[in-house]
């Protein structure tokens, strides 16, 4: 079983940037020019930061603020639906016939 922290992911992003950049959360403060008690609070998961907060104390820590795609989001499963409709002979048929289509476009493209 998975266990999952209680703390906001702004909490664990921050304290994860800043332990990995060897800095207390006064140094951070001082590069940062977020009060100390504010990264505290941050961190324990009391308050929630601002984008433009996070991203100026994730990039005082020396690290990069990006966003990136979740796993699994944003995917088309029509197609994997349609694909797990088929019999499992229906589904041999098809990848013989893609099988065969490709040998004939690889072939096609050696010419």
């Amino acid at each position: 079983m998975i266990k999952r922290s209680s703390r906001p992911a702004a909490a664990r992003l921050l304290w994860g940037a800043r332990r990995a950049a060897g800095l207390s959360q006064r140094a951070l403060a001082r590069r940062s020019n977020v009060p100390q008690p504010t990264i505290a609070a941050i961190e324990s998961g009391r308050q929630d930061p601002r984008f433009e907060t996070l991203m100026a104390l994730v990039e005082a820590s020396g690290h990069e603020l990006a966003a990136l795609p979740r796993p699994g989001e944003g995917i088309d499963r029509s197609l994997i639906r349609e694909r797990l409709r088929l019999t499992p002979e229906q589904r041999l048929r098809s990848a013989g016939k893609n099988a065969r289509a490709l040998q004939r476009f690889l072939g096609a493209d050696r010419r």
